[in-house]
């Protein structure tokens, strides 16, 4: 890390969409984006600590197709990429249907055996891994308690905080079985709300020791499992932080609450910061410094990746961010990296997909989950 300048640190905290399903795909939307055509060459000039791939930015069509993208975008990186994606299965699978299709996690929760977590969870691990995929931004470690969520619902475990910290952390443990990093969201909790933090800011009124009954179990149960990452969420909680700022954006709640409280030492990612949940109250620019200021380490899918990585040069360079403070996040960011094998040599393998084992596993969970409706 002493031989990197403050512009590959602040890459570092990055993590960008790029449009186009090879390395090399010219697309407008790069253009407009980041002011070059290809995936390969946003990562060239940009240095990015990581890529998140989509459906809908064209990134998933097959899975021959995927494993180029992903070994392209890591030959086009002078530093080592992470590679993400959200495969919660269920509702949010974004590499359907390339790979096993297995329950979603209310489906998986319903047969109450954590066992059947661990299995989805390293069954998707271990096909992520054969795309050259090293993160997944899953499981959902949000406890369903209110039936209007129009966000969360079936993407979480549960309604019983105790069963879903079960589920969550047996879900980590199947991640870690095939080597792949995982991110447990969305902290300090979104399970009780009824605004959709992608259209609007939800404010959750839990007390502190509501809190700890409710949302933390999940989240502690994860930590205790040496999960990777945490994501957090565009969610307003007064009671734990009166400052009306969503949670992405509050040191009291990812400082004070996850590091301190939790004791958590691992990667913090934001929620994407193109969600209007976190963009009511400040700009792009203000969104990206804040994030790091309140305890963040990476900055998911900034709206205008430009405008955020200037914003953040600029509050190093004045000391707004210390050169301390963006130690501490490259310094995790990279110890994730090396954990989870992504400085190494990374082999693809996407003829692994959907295996006679996986698929056995896939007609066990879901006749499981069958039974327990």
């Amino acid at each position: 890390m002493a031989a990197m300048t403050d512009e590959d640190k602040i890459g570092q905290l990055l993590v960008a969409v790029v449009y186009g399903g090879r390395a090399d795909s010219a697309r407008k939307e790069n253009q407009a984006r980041y002011g070059v055509d290809t995936p390969a060459e946003v990562v060239e000039k940009y240095r990015p600590g990581g890529v998140i791939l989509f459906n809908w930015a064209d990134n998933v069509s097959d899975a021959k197709q995927v494993a180029a993208l992903t070994t392209g975008l890591r030959k086009a990186s002078d530093t080592p990429l992470m590679i993400g994606v959200d495969q919660e299965n269920g509702i949010v699978s974004r590499l359907s249907p390339l790979i096993t299709e297995l329950p979603g996690a209310l489906a998986i929760g319903s047969t109450g055996d954590p066992g059947n977590a661990r299995d989805s969870a390293r069954v998707t691990g271990e096909e992520l891994k054969a795309l050259g995929i090293s993160v997944d931004f899953a499981p959902v470690a949000d406890v369903n308690i209110n039936p209007r969520n129009p966000v969360i619902g079936p993407r979480a475990y549960g309604s019983d905080p105790q069963k879903v910290a079960a589920m969550v952390g047996a879900a980590v443990d199947g991640f870690h079985d095939a080597g792949v990093a995982t991110v447990a969201k969305h902290f300090p909790g979104h399970g009780d709300t009824a605004v959709d933090s992608h259209t609007g800011l939800p404010v959750i009124k839990h007390s502190m020791a509501q809190w700890e009954k409710l949302d933390a179990p999940p989240f502690r149960e994860a930590i205790k499992r040496g999960v990777d990452a945490i994501m957090t969420a565009h969610v307003v909680m007064p009671k734990l932080d009166p400052s009306g700022d969503p949670a992405t954006l509050s040191h009291k709640i990812l400082t004070g609450l996850l590091r301190d409280k939790l004791g958590f030492d691992g990667v913090v990612t934001t929620d994407a910061l193109d969600m209007a949940g976190v963009r009511k109250k400040y700009g792009d620019a203000e969104v990206a410094v804040r994030s790091i200021l309140a305890g963040a380490d990476v900055l998911l899918m900034p709206p205008d990746y430009p405008t955020a990585y200037k914003a953040l040069l600029k509050a190093v360079e004045t000391g707004r961010i210390t050169e301390q403070r963006l130690d501490e996040s490259v310094l995790r960011i990279l110890r994730l990296k090396k954990a989870r094998g992504v400085f190494g040599p990374i082999e693809t393998d996407p003829g692994a997909l959907k295996s006679s084992e996986h698929l056995k596993v896939a007609k066990r969970l879901k006749a499981a989950a069958r039974s327990a409706a």
